[in-house]
């Protein structure tokens, strides 16, 4: 990426959008949530263990399943805390822990999950592919990898705007121009997973909703 980003400056711009994150960014992305929510339980199972990374105020967790086991991990400790009284406030009791993590360097065990849930966080982090790569060592063979996520344009006047806005978005937390060659250059680069899903999001079709396998076995062939 042309635009760089660090862990604080990401870690600074969500703690400063802690108060009013659920207002801002709840009702606009809801749709999306509810899918993505769907999705991966159904890969997960009844009784299913899922990972949000960027789990943030905690807006989706009473949105899943009782059955569910949850864990949440956030960049921002300021928006953990808010995640954390909702879990108390509603009684959430299948939510395990909800911690302080970094999507590139993840604290968890390896095939810990059943899914690893991402929504509208992978544009957020300096470096995506290894936030990728950390999301294939924890999930489980046979697992998948839920994301919902900015799709940049792929031409036109909306790339050429994404462009310019993206030291200022950068800034805020996220990236504007982040296209989707940026995933499937990284499922090309690894035999143990691959895309079974891409579909758009509202609003706008801004968004995208990806489904990824991890493959039993290590290689694509063997889902082929």
């Amino acid at each position: 990426m042309s635009v760089e980003m660090s862990r604080e400056g990401v870690a600074k711009s969500y703690d400063r959008l802690a108060p009013v994150y659920d207002w801002l960014f709840g009702p606009v992305f809801r749709k999306g949530r509810a899918q993505a929510i769907r999705l991966a339980e159904k890969a997960a199972g009844k009784g299913g263990r899922i990972l949000e990374i960027g789990v943030g105020t905690g807006i989706s967790l009473p949105f899943y399943s009782k059955d569910t086991r949850l864990v949440g991990a956030d960049i921002s400790e300021d928006m953990l805390k808010v995640a954390r009284k909702r879990v108390e406030t509603l009684g959430l009791t299948n939510v395990e822990s909800i911690e302080v993590g970094d999507a590139e360097n993840l604290r968890f065990e390896d095939a810990s999950f059943d899914v690893v849930m991402a929504q509208y966080v992978v544009s957020a982090v300096p470096n995506p592919h290894r936030a990728l790569d950390e999301f294939a060592r924890v999930v489980k063979p046979g697992g998948e990898i839920v994301i919902a996520t900015r799709q940049g344009a792929e031409r036109g006047l909306r790339k050429s705007i994404e462009k310019t806005l993206m030291p200022v978005t950068t800034k805020l937390g996220w990236r504007t121009d982040f296209p989707f060659a940026l995933f499937t250059d990284w499922a090309a680069r690894r035999p143990d997973v691959r895309l079974v899903e891409r579909k758009p999001l509202p609003p706008l079709g801004h968004f995208a909703l990806l489904r990824f396998e991890k493959l039993k076995g290590g290689s694509q062939a063997i889902a082929a």
